[in-house]
């Protein structure tokens, strides 16, 4: 049984991840601290969360663990909640996060960092469609035939909304977009709070096919924001529940294309 005391060092870190080899490395702080620096890589896991979210995030309890802070002392105890759970193979990182900048690796700023640059990757290579906040709200009050699709979640749908969204959270878009713009002279407008489910949602419709014209909402909610605009609080517009021939359609398009 691997010991929690035993150190991993940042380059072995670094060789698991780059071989696509199992390895957990986990930033046992809280999200701001995490949100200002982190390895790519690193999935946040508070110190006082472990005992809750450790089995559903790390289910295999042989699963190689890098923990780290940032000199905060929290990493030591938190690996030996870990071990207390059942884990076998805990190491702490040599160095904490200090050790990780010392051996000249790079640190990542924000949450969703790897999703986010698949987002920023995807615009720049597909050059997916986008609109500004003042092109969708005059659409809007011009009453074109548009509709503005919601990727987020439903609960940040309900929290804040583009006036006359629709929730679709993104992974149902492809399936439900058809229902909600049957003509393909509808306009789809797709958006989320920042960029990067936008990016993918509308880029989504565009591979799946979709006869409409489709455009992400440049910089989502947050764009509308700045751009004095208001936002609805408590909506609950949903997509409608999808056909069995929508199912199969939308499953058969993707093989198609």
């Amino acid at each position: 049984m691997t010991t929690t005391d035993t150190p991993i060092t940042p380059a072995q870190v670094r060789q698991a991840l780059q071989g696509g080899h199992e390895i957990a490395l986990l930033d046992v702080r809280e999200e701001a601290p995490f949100a200002q620096g982190h390895p790519l890589w690193a999935a946040n896991l508070p110190a006082g969360r472990i005992e809750l979210d450790a089995w559903p995030r790390i289910p295999r309890r042989d699963t190689p663990i890098a923990l780290y802070d940032d000199g905060e002392g929290l990493a030591a105890p938190a690996a030996r909640t870990l071990r207390a759970l059942g884990y076998t193979r805990v190491h702490l990182l040599a160095g904490g996060l200090r050790g990780w900048k010392s051996a000249g690796l790079e640190l990542f700023i924000d949450v969703n960092v790897p999703s986010k640059a698949f987002g920023e990757w995807l615009e720049a290579e597909r050059h997916t469609p986008s609109l500004p906040a003042e092109e969708v709200r005059a659409l809007i009050d011009a009453g074109a035939d548009v509709v503005v699709l919601d990727a987020r979640r439903w609960d940040e749908y309900q929290t804040m909304s583009i006036p006359t969204a629709v929730s679709v959270p993104g992974a149902e878009l492809v399936l439900r977009a058809q229902a909600l713009a049957p003509s393909p002279a509808t306009h789809i407008v797709v958006n989320c709070a920042g960029r990067t489910r936008s990016i993918v949602g509308t880029q989504s419709l565009v591979n799946a096919g979709l006869p409409n014209r489709v455009t992400a909402l440049r910089n989502g909610t947050i764009g509308w924001l700045l751009a004095g605009q208001r936002l609805d609080h408590g909506a609950s517009r949903r997509a409608p529940a999808a056909t069995r021939p929508a199912r199969a359609g939308r499953r058969a398009r993707p093989r198609r294309g």
